[in-house]
């Protein structure tokens, strides 16, 4: 059934645009930002066939559903080597793109999902996308989820991980010297969270990849407002994360599930920070874009205005969502492949649209 639905969602994507237009209906516009009609004809097809969402579900339930979307959006990408292993004491995946040198780049990737959803499987088609396209080695890391382990428990798996491939850098094929780490939403966060404490402790980190972040669990923006519903990711799916991953109210101001509210430390990684323009997490991940270059930081900030949260992992079907991830991971190649940027050299942000 589901490779059935992935085959149907692979030919609406591949109709004119005109016809798409169509089937999708008037454009969206909110707060001056028009939705890509192929992400509104893919947001229409889901709401027919599959009217529940992931945070209106059991918890098992729910991950099956982030499990079948990742499916449906991910396609079948080639890259030139796959092999897992265990990073830190948890479970990771190696991606070793088409043609790759002995020794290299690498990115240490940690995925989204809420710190309750997301896995390997989840977020493979993307690691493969940015694998063969920045022409890096990625270290997908599966943490540990709530509401069965809260946190920090996401927090110090990531800093576990991360510690080991420093220490572990030639057996992955890594040049020490250009080991990145990144993620997307939740991975944001955590991947925001290792930059930090890699620049406390010592450790190398080229840069920070940060897609549509997680920065502050209260909330408190206007895009939180605009976009609560009918964009993929909802208010709902956010309260029920912080439900299931924090132990108390106070969790959401501790720097460590906020990063927005830690001290910046000296020598901190240049940032590279992608907002979409429909996404509730759009306002708080480029404050913290900004907050970071306010501080010296070397920041680039890129918001794709007619993106959604989650078209990280659509890298299989349509074609606006694929532009975007080709734009990551020409940005990616670039701080992990290119010569080193120095954290404050240059330091700005920049909006720009996609």
């Amino acid at each position: 059934m589901a490779n059935a639905e992935k085959l149907a969602l692979e030919l609406a994507m591949r109709l004119p645009d005109r016809v798409q237009r169509l089937l999708a209906g008037r454009p969206v516009v909110v707060d001056g930002l028009t939705l890509a009609t192929d992400l509104q004809l893919q947001l229409r097809l889901k709401r027919l066939v599959h009217p529940r969402s992931a945070e209106t579900r059991p918890m098992a339930e729910g991950r099956r559903a982030i499990a079948l979307d990742t499916f449906l959006v991910g396609g079948n990408l080639p890259v030139g080597g796959v092999r897992d292993l265990v990073a830190g004491g948890r479970p990771a995946r190696l991606y070793v793109p088409t043609g790759a040198p002995d020794t290299g780049p690498l990115l240490v990737f940690l995925h989204g999902g809420g710190f309750m959803h997301g896995d390997l499987e989840t977020h493979d088609a993307p690691c493969r996308f940015l694998a063969e396209h920045a022409g890096v080695r990625v270290l997908a890391v599966d943490y540990r989820l709530g509401p069965e382990h809260r946190f920090p428990a996401a927090y110090d798996d990531a800093l576990a991980a991360y510690s080991w491939v420093v220490e572990h850098a030639a057996e992955l094929g890594a040049d020490p010297d250009r080991i990145g780490v990144g993620g997307d939403s939740a991975g944001g966060n955590l991947s925001a969270g290792v930059a930090f404490e890699a620049a406390r402790r010592g450790w190398p980190c080229r840069v920070q990849l940060l897609i549509y972040p997680a920065t502050d669990a209260r909330r408190a923006t206007r895009s939180a407002e605009l976009f609560a519903t009918g964009f993929y990711l909802t208010n709902a799916y956010m309260d029920l994360a912080n439900r299931s991953y924090a132990t108390s109210d106070a969790d959401l101001d501790d720097p460590r599930y906020s990063p927005a509210y830690a001290e910046v430390p000296d020598g901190l990684a240049p940032a590279l920070v992608f907002t979409a323009g429909f996404d509730p997490l759009r306002d708080e991940g480029e404050a913290f874009a900004s907050r970071l270059a306010e501080a010296g930081v070397r920041v680039e900030a890129t918001r794709f205005p007619d993106q959604i949260h989650g078209f990280l992992n659509i890298v299989g079907v349509g074609h606006s969502s694929r532009a975007a991830n080709r734009r990551i991971a020409e940005a990616l190649r670039a701080a992990l492949a290119g010569p080193a940027l120095g954290p404050t050299l240059g330091s700005g942000r920049e909006v720009t649209d996609g």
